[in-house]
């Protein structure tokens, strides 16, 4: 309990200032001093005066109120606009006869309240300092101060704490007084005595003694001190040091648990340090240490015999890895990068085959048709024969889906005694999945190039790049660009994946890529691939593919033999054309599995020991016909020409339906038409403009009547320019009343000049004139060459007529009476067959 000085002024004290110290009443500190303006006052206190006048007194004072945020308490200032309330605050305690109260002054400042000291110790050291033990009595303001003999003397007014009335509340301020500062002690293991007496009851009235208590022996600084000696109200006081030990409780416990998971991965990290001290000596006994790993990654850098640089890089990383811990983490990546390129096939190659009679037995037995893809791959073997240096092509196989681009490249392989390396491009957006990514990433690895090298096991495998034409592009860069070094031939020799960062030889590796077009395929790219394109079967080679390797596949898969499931021949193509529509086979392959399931279950029932499919059985065991068959109309139309269109699934044929109507001249299309045909429609229109007094054709048709163009099938997307001969055709049909040949078909784009200009897909579509009983077929004269492509069912069966102008169409294609037919030269075979040219 503090004694009470109130109403007391004491006179002629030596004032003692000093830096950053702050004394509260009850308390005692060592004060180390070689100041002579402290040494001095101290000295004159402990030899004749008993008591002291102590101030903080530095630069301090003027900061005092921005630390108090810090300090989490509240401030009592005594700037000059605060001066006022500062004496009203005090008045009372003046005592008798004092008139003038300037309180708070010092040297002509501001100052902060101060303590009123005992000197019980003082001892001189070397240099003129003091040790002295002083002890704070109370409170206390300056009254005056003057000029003494040798120190300056202060009249200071003494100041007391008000008793507190002790309330719940206050008992519970005090309760949480002592708990924090007893858990603040046991964080910081100070001392807990000046908290435990206040912690009793008969204590609990001297609150601003607890606080005092409580401040002096917490860790604050000199300011923070200030601030609570400034503080008069005790219960404020009292609530300002439980914010700080608040505060200061949880920085430490926050403090204590980041210590203390340190101290548990410090404790683990050197426990496996030992661990593997003790390990590593017992594989050295053992002659198993990591020694001789790093000796076993050397030699095998060194028997690869690789080239300067690569061998220069890998030694470098194999000397980093010995001197890496083998636990951290950096030694693992270097650990796997070393197992990434060291599994390389950089010497490793298989002998190629260069029998041509065998490569082409191999290509016979596993594949029907594709003879161009196969002269290619003979022509490739039969200059390695003759040139053992020539470096792997690229080619790239375009064709529909299911006609065996995968699977020829697989023979292909096995055919040049290959080792096969797949990657599938479908889907890839991302440039490091070709090239890899850099290994300063976390889970960094190879590209899919380099991935595919090492699955193969040699440097010269056959790689197939499927799906080519459905790679992406994004933010994460353009996987295409990131083929182009790969697939030249000029830069392959020296290929760098961003994982390995050493070049490697492509130049001995045959790429194939797939794709089922080249529109979407960069040009960059499909400039360094050779295309070779692959069209879709007729009717005649899915029947032999059906028979040597569809039907002997799936009857293996399904435990079946040639006597448990026998399929006619007829029954094929029933199947082919009315259970499938397709360019290839994969549907047709299908439906043989639902016939070899029909006779897993004829024969596992016990209804018989196999089953024989007929055309007559055929829709009992596989349901009623998907498609039915296009048919040939019974009577030659007006104003209907039959077309021929190219799908992704084969050719079909696109009836052309033209109407002439009363009206004002308006031309309608309809039928799901593309910008491309619509114009094709509007060039048939002016081209037959051109020609109405030729045909004998109104000259204001195009004024007087409205004319539609319709395509059927109008839920179909139809687009592209090679129906303009067969809407001009349709249209003149319509105008004249002339009808169109029933067995006639044609395909041709037409000018505004009615030149035929040349078009695609005619192996197609000449299949799909086949199919519809069609007999003969107009094509664009530019088109004779590509007759060699069609096969020769085909070609027998239909009759071929070159058109260069409309002109030479209308012949063939209608019946116009009455109408000079334009001059003919005399027919000859174009090519083997009923084929006929005009010239």
């Amino acid at each position: 309990m503090n004694e009470d000085y109130s109403g007391l002024c004491l006179d002629e004290l030596p004032i003692v200032p000093l830096h950053d110290v702050a004394l509260f009443p009850g308390t005692g500190i060592k004060l180390v001093e070689e100041r002579p303006e402290a040494v001095t006052p101290l000295m004159k206190c402990f030899h004749g005066d008993s008591q002291a006048f102590v101030v903080k007194c530095d630069d301090l004072f003027e900061d005092a109120s921005e630390n108090a945020g810090d300090a989490g308490g509240e401030v009592l200032t005594f700037s000059e606009e605060d001066l006022d309330g500062l004496l009203s605050s005090l008045k009372d305690l003046v005592p008798e006869g004092v008139s003038q109260l300037d309180p708070g002054r010092l040297h002509g400042r501001v100052v902060p309240l101060g303590a009123v000291c005992t000197a019980d110790h003082c001892l001189r050291i070397p240099g003129g300092g003091i040790v002295a033990m002083i002890t704070c009595v109370c409170r206390a303001t300056i009254l005056e101060e003057r000029e003494g003999e040798d120190c300056r003397m202060a009249s200071v007014i003494p100041l007391s704490d008000e008793a507190v009335r002790v309330t719940p509340k206050i008992r519970a301020l005090v309760a949480m007084a002592a708990d924090l500062y007893r858990r603040y002690a046991q964080l910081t293991g100070g001392p807990t005595a000046p908290a435990e007496p206040l912690e009793r009851s008969g204590y609990a009235g001297d609150v601003g003694g607890m606080a005092d208590a409580v401040a002096q022996n917490m860790s604050l600084r000199a300011d923070q001190k200030q601030l609570l000696l400034e503080l008069l109200d005790p219960v404020k006081r009292l609530e300002t040091v439980v914010g700080m030990l608040r505060a200061a409780v949880e920085v430490m416990d926050v403090e204590r648990d980041i210590g203390r998971k340190v101290d548990e991965s410090m404790a683990r990290t050197h426990r496996e340090q030992i661990l593997r001290e003790h390990l590593r000596v017992l594989q050295s006994e053992l002659g198993e240490d990591d020694f001789s790993e790093i000796e076993e990654y050397k030699k095998k850098i060194l028997e690869l015999n690789l080239s300067g640089e690569i061998t220069e890089k890998l030694l470098k990383e194999n000397d980093r890895l010995s001197k890496q811990p083998m636990v951290s983490a950096e030694a693992s990546v270097i650990r796997a990068y070393l197992d990434a390129v060291l599994e390389l096939p950089w010497n490793t190659s298989t002998e190629e085959r260069h029998d041509i009679a065998e490569a082409r037995r191999i290509l016979d037995r596993d594949h029907f048709g594709l003879e161009k893809v196969k002269d290619r791959v003979i022509e490739s073997l039969a200059v390695r024969c003759v040139a053992p240096g020539q470096k792997g092509g690229i080619i790239c196989l375009v064709g529909p889906p299911g006609v065996g681009k995968t699977s020829i490249a697989i023979s292909i392989a096995a055919a040049m005694n290959r080792k096969l390396a797949r990657m599938s491009l479908g889907g890839v957006h991302d440039e490091a999945d070709i090239r890899g990514h850099r290994k300063t990433y976390i889970g960094s690895m190879p590209g899919r190039i380099m991935t595919a090298m090492t699955q193969a096991g040699t440097n010269n495998p056959l790689m197939v790049l499927d799906e080519i034409d459905k790679l992406g592009r994004d933010y994460k860069g353009d996987p295409a660009s990131a083929l182009l070094e790969a697939l030249d031939p000029e830069q392959n020799h020296d290929f760098r994946d961003h994982f390995l960062e050493v070049p490697f030889d492509l130049s001995n590796t045959m790429f194939i890529a797939t794709a089922n077009t080249v529109d979407t395929i960069p040009r960059p790219l499909l400039d360094r691939m050779e295309v070779i394109e692959l069209t879709s079967y007729t009717d005649e080679e899915k029947l032999q593919i059906a028979k040597k390797h569809l039907i002997p596949k799936q009857r293996k898969k399904h435990g079946l033999t040639s006597r448990s499931l026998r399929v006619a021949d007829n029954a094929i193509r029933e199947l082919i054309s009315g259970y499938t529509r397709e360019s290839g086979v994969r549907q047709l392959e299908r439906e043989l599995a639902r016939l070899c399931r029909k006779a897993d279950l004829v024969i596992a029932s016990g209804e018989g020991e196999g089953l024989s499919v007929t055309v007559s059985n055929l829709e009992a065991l596989l349901g009623p016909r998907k498609f039915k068959p296009e048919r040939q109309a019974l009577h030659d139309r007006v104003g209907v020409i039959n077309g021929l269109a190219w799908t992704e699934v084969g050719g079909e044929i696109l009836e052309v339906e033209c109407a002439c109507l009363d009206g004002a001249g308006k031309i309608e299309l309809t039928g799901n038409l593309g910008d491309v045909m619509k114009e094709s429609a509007r060039a048939a229109v002016s081209c037959v403009r051109a020609r109405c007094d030729k045909l004998g054709i109104d000259p204001e048709f195009y004024k007087n009547r409205d004319i539609h163009i319709h395509f059927p099938e109008g839920a179909v997307p139809k687009d592209g320019p090679s129906a303009g001969i067969a809407i001009a055709c349709a249209l003149i049909s319509a105008l004249t009343g002339a009808p169109a040949r029933r067995e006639a078909a044609m395909t041709g784009e037409i000018t505004i000049t009615g030149r035929v200009l040349p078009i695609g897909g005619l192996r197609e579509k000449t299949m799909a004139a086949l199919r519809g009983g069609i007999k003969t077929v107009i094509i664009p004269e530019e088109n004779l060459p590509d007759l060699e492509e069609i096969d020769q069912t085909v070609r027998r069966a239909l009759t071929f007529v070159p058109a260069s102008r409309l002109d030479d169409v209308l012949d063939t294609a209608l019946i116009l009476p009455g109408i000079a037919a334009p001059k003919r030269a005399q027919r000859r075979p174009a090519s083997p067959g009923r084929t006929e040219a005009r010239q």
